[in-house]
């Protein structure tokens, strides 16, 4: 500070009087440059310190106590995360452990078999439902006597008794043919009646078809088979199949009202009764190896 203020007052004298310093410019040549000399240092010491400050800005040193202090903050921080490989066989083995097997088709029903004959009272293999009410049953006999293709059947079950002349009574020709028709639609609403419908409310009875699915195949045929000797309370317990074998009977009985005087014996009642379980029975065949046929060959969707 002290030379800067001798610099400006050096400066300031020498503007202050420059008359003086001409006139004895001629005379003192050096105490000239002497002022020019001190003018330059003058200069140079008041614009370079700033200049210097403002280009460069040392970082102070830090103390001991500091760089100890952030070198105790440096290893107290934890470690960065390592990853890890993803554990594939386990978390596979897990996922597949977890993912439940895909659904077998192996005795699966469908509603229909070949898409036309009725299968309603077919129920899958290992299924067990809740007992139908009577509303249901009831349902069930209808829809397999009014269904079309039940219809269907009744017109194939004419067709060939008219063909056999199991009724030579009815002739031939087309009003044979419907003589034999509705006697056969008569003989199967009927039965479909009693057999599904009053009896098994009245007795509490399932008429459902639970397919056994497994098995050999004369294991599963008799199982099948002898379902029209035994079925299912609504309770789930097996018993006599007092809907089937009564039903097949009583309506065998009163199929004897409306055909001829010759038909009415007991021996041909008997008959009509053996032959209604026997199809029934039949029926139960083909519902318990519908699933197997269908996924050999059809591959039918319900």
């Amino acid at each position: 500070m002290k030379r800067n203020a001798i610099c400006y007052r050096l400066t300031e004298s020498n503007l202050l009087q420059p008359g003086q310093l001409k006139r004895n410019l001629n005379d003192n040549m050096h105490t000239q440059s002497l002022l020019t000399a001190a003018r330059l240092v003058c200069t140079f010491t008041l614009l370079v310190p700033p200049m210097a400050l403002a280009v460069s800005d040392p970082v102070p040193a830090r103390l001991p106590a500091e760089t100890s202090a952030a070198a105790g903050n440096a290893a107290a921080l934890p470690d960065a995360p390592v990853p890890q490989a993803p554990q594939t066989g386990t978390s596979s083995s897990t996922q597949s452990s977890s993912t439940p097997a895909p659904p077998s088709d192996e005795g699966k029903q469908t509603k229909r078999i070949l898409g036309i004959v009725p299968n309603f009272r077919a129920v899958s293999a290992n299924v067990k439902l809740p007992p139908d009410t009577a509303k249901d049953k009831f349902k069930t006999a209808f829809e397999d006597s009014f269904d079309y293709s039940a219809i269907i059947f009744v017109a194939g079950q004419a067709g060939v008794a008219q063909a056999q002349a199991s009724y030579p009574e009815f002739r031939q020709g087309a009003a044979g043919y419907g003589r034999y028709f509705w006697h056969t639609f008569a003989d199967q609403t009927d039965e479909n009646l009693w057999v599904e419908g009053i009896l098994p409310a009245t007795l509490h009875q399932d008429n459902r078809y639970y397919t056994l699915g497994h098995g050999g195949l004369f294991k599963r045929a008799a199982y099948s088979f002898t379902r029209t000797l035994v079925t299912r309370n609504d309770d789930g317990d097996e018993q006599p199949n007092y809907s089937e074998v009564l039903g097949a009977g009583t309506s065998s009985s009163i199929s004897a009202l409306y055909y001829p005087g010759v038909y009415k014996t007991w021996t041909k009642i008997g008959q009509r009764w053996l032959t209604n379980v026997i199809i029934d029975g039949c029926t139960f065949e083909l519902k318990e190896f519908w699933p197997d046929i269908n996924n050999a060959v059809f591959h039918q969707k319900d």
